[in-house]
């Protein structure tokens, strides 16, 4: 039986649904059929009724489904994404328990086209370095992303640069803090090998990211990324 604060100004349902979040988050995999109502009635000592409005609350979040003659069944629960102006991938999602891996794709030189050109203040056709990197949190993939640098301010980059933390690997070898200015969400669907690359139906969108980062000292700008997330894995909270 699990107790609660009934003479709080919090209602009973509401109580019920919080017990019941932390316990998916603990206990419950993606698929997983939830206690019958009849179950959790005799656990928290109430009715059916309030059962069924705590996990209505929950279904209204996105956190489970009920299938008509069958139960009451654990959703896919997306990462909360942070986009903020100093966000590295690898520790927010440390910092959400999560295990992350890098697996960098390409690394090449390439002429900047002209969007490139004008987001890092360069001549179109100017020389960019190209990383493009898929990213996994707890071994499945979140975000394939292609990281465009000027070459003029990294000569040695391509040679330096093996694999990890690209915003580290710069601050860590030439001294240069960068920081978000923008970022610009869309939903699209996926193009050339994302969808292969994300594990994910061509058909379903993904949320693409571009963003501008610069030399946080003095504004020039040194980063321009493309990244395309699995739009059911994660959900983007924007603190700019």
């Amino acid at each position: 039986m699990t107790l609660l604060q009934r003479n709080s100004t919090e209602k009973i349902y509401s109580q019920i649904a919080k017990v019941l979040r932390q316990d998916i988050r603990q206990h419950y995999q993606t698929g997983d059929c939830l206690a019958s109502e009849f179950e959790l009635a005799e656990r928290f000592q109430v009715n059916r009724h309030t059962i069924r409005h705590a996990i209505d609350a929950l279904i209204q979040e996105g956190v489970v489904e009920r299938r008509h003659g069958k139960g009451t069944f654990i959703l896919t629960q997306p990462i909360d994404y942070t986009v903020a102006a100093k966000t590295r991938f690898t520790q927010t999602l440390k910092n959400l328990g999560k295990t992350t891996s890098m697996q960098v794709r390409r690394k090449v030189v390439i002429p900047a086209e002209k969007g490139i050109a004008q987001h890092l203040s360069l001549k179109p056709r100017d020389p960019v370095i190209c990383i493009e990197t898929l990213r996994l949190a707890d071994q499945q993939p979140i975000c394939v992303s292609s990281h465009y640098f000027p070459q003029c301010h990294f000569p040695d980059f391509l040679e330096q640069y093996q694999t990890g933390s690209l915003h580290g690997f710069i601050q860590q070898h030439y001294g240069w803090p960068l920081k978000r200015i923008e970022s610009l969400v869309s939903a699209v669907l996926p193009q050339g090998d994302d969808a292969a690359l994300l594990s994910m139906p061509k058909t379903q969108p993904i949320l693409r990211v571009k963003s501008i980062n610069v030399n946080e000292r003095d504004g020039t700008p040194l980063e321009y990324a493309l990244t395309r997330f699995c739009a059911d894995r994660i959900q983007l909270r924007i603190n700019l």
